[in-house]
């Protein structure tokens, strides 16, 4: 259930509904927000109506936002003026207004002496609150700054809860493996070097796993991976693959391969800090099973200034998309120096790079595709929504794997954090699903001083 900050329940006696003033930034997160305050009133101040004019026009997420907000105002409407008291939103929802700009009161005017979107919507929340007395009134916003100037002048103000995960599901996103010590002899010989690599789920747990639990399992210093497998009901071995001259330097990066190469695994999320291998595993993997797949694409989100489109960038269409697809080249480069040149892998890479069967773009020239068939990559996942993980995920064809790669803990959106952004809610609300598997790498690879930079600076 969406949780909101201090908002009551339906129907308790006959309190007078709260009041709560949004953002720009909310709209712009989550274009449906209004429908989730259950049976309190909204404000939209004319402020946030003009500033989400100026994203209204473009092809990426917040334009569709903007434009998704704008026709539901205008369904709920439906031809009516919104006049003093508003318009309900739905059976069961509160009211909804549009509130013209007002000033700051007289004792803070010389508070805030930029004229600016953020001031507006402020002056507007506390017009609100000293106009209806009696009745809970605050500002709900995404912006850090916005917050800590409400607070400084004493204008209570709130955070979008909705999509904000707790802390323990956050840290369970990490711990996801179950390490199981000094285990049966017998059983660890089974698991290990019997004719089918599998035990009885029995030997690990008191109750059936969730699918695709995984496990380190340990004896006499040896330690082999395991999977619990839904469709067998038993608990499989792991075994260490190599994917188009990539091999595993550590038991997570066996995980991954594994959970890229499982057919029957159909979405993948891996996380990890820099160096850990992530996207390179994934690319390596598509390559692998590329007779499996009518393309791959390899993506990621184009974080630009503000509210920029990557248009105002100079340059034709290729150098735009220079800065952001170089990264991934980075890591397919990787790859091809383990092949010779005139080797027949480096020439399949030059033939699928070429007929575009390997696709790497930015994001922004990929939404809105329907994706059949496709090994489908996105990197730097942390910086997308909740809402844009769904939309990515809800165009997936038959025959189409999708492995989101990224660090919740190094986001460049500011309105995103290690609780709300998408790789998050991703691993925690696809957790226990029999199609999905998320594997946290834990150890940097690419070298000994970017580890140890990771680890200490």
């Amino acid at each position: 259930m969406a949780r909101y900050t201090r908002v009551p329940k339906m129907g308790s006696g006959n309190r007078k509904p709260k009041i709560f003033v949004l953002d720009t930034n909310i709209i712009l997160h989550d274009y449906k927000a209004i429908r989730k305050f259950k049976d309190n009133d909204i404000v939209i101040p004319v402020a946030v109506i003009e500033e989400l004019d100026k994203f209204k026009k473009g092809t990426d997420q917040l334009a569709y936002n903007a434009r998704g907000f704008m026709r539901d105002l205008d369904r709920i409407s439906e031809g009516r003026l919104f006049g003093k008291d508003g318009i309900t939103i739905a059976k069961g929802l509160g009211k909804i207004k549009i509130e013209p700009n007002h000033p700051f009161p007289d004792e803070m005017k010389d508070l805030f002496k930029d004229d600016i979107q953020d001031h507006r919507i402020l002056s507007t929340a506390i017009w609100m609150r000293d106009n209806n007395p009696g009745r809970f009134v605050a500002l709900v916003t995404k912006d850090i700054n916005l917050r800590m100037k409400s607070k400084a002048v004493g204008m209570e103000v709130q955070d979008y809860m909705t999509d904000r995960l707790e802390d323990e599901k956050v840290e369970n996103s990490i711990k996801e493996v179950i390490t199981l010590d000094n285990f049966d002899p017998e059983a660890f010989q089974t698991l290990g070097f019997g004719p089918e690599n599998a035990i009885p789920w029995k030997a690990v747990s008191q109750s059936r796993p969730k699918p695709n639990q995984l496990y380190k399992i340990r004896k006499d210093g040896e330690t082999l991976c395991a999977r619990y497998d839904s469709d067998l009901d038993k608990v499989v071995l792991v075994k260490s693959k190599y994917v188009y001259g990539i091999k595993p330097l550590n038991d997570e990066q066996k995980f991954a391969i594994d959970a890229c190469l499982n057919p029957d695994i159909k979405l993948v999320s891996m996380t990890g800090g820099a160096g850990t291998g992530k996207t390179l595993i994934a690319l390596a993997s598509a390559l692998e099973q590329a007779r499996d797949f009518d393309q791959i694409i390899l993506t990621r989100p184009t974080v630009v200034l503000g509210n920029q489109d990557i248009g105002f960038l100079p340059g034709d269409q290729k150098t735009k998309m220079s800065p952001f697809v170089q990264p991934l080249m980075d890591n397919l480069n990787v790859i091809k120096s383990k092949f010779k040149s005139t080797s027949k892998e480096a020439q399949k890479l030059d033939a699928m790079l070429k007929e575009e069967k390997l696709l790497i773009s930015p994001l922004a020239y990929i939404r809105g595709r329907s994706l059949g068939r496709v090994f489908f990559i996105c990197d730097e996942a942390q910086n997308l929504t909740p809402n844009e993980i769904k939309t990515i995920i809800t165009r997936a064809g038959e025959g189409t794997k999708m492995v989101f790669t990224g660090d919740i803990f190094q986001i460049d959106q500011p309105y995103l954090d290690q609780w709300s952004n998408g790789l998050t809610h991703l691993s925690e609300k696809m957790n226990g699903q029999k199609l999905f598997e998320h594997v946290f790498l834990r150890i940097g690879e690419r070298s000994e001083l970017s580890d140890l930079a990771s680890k200490l600076l």
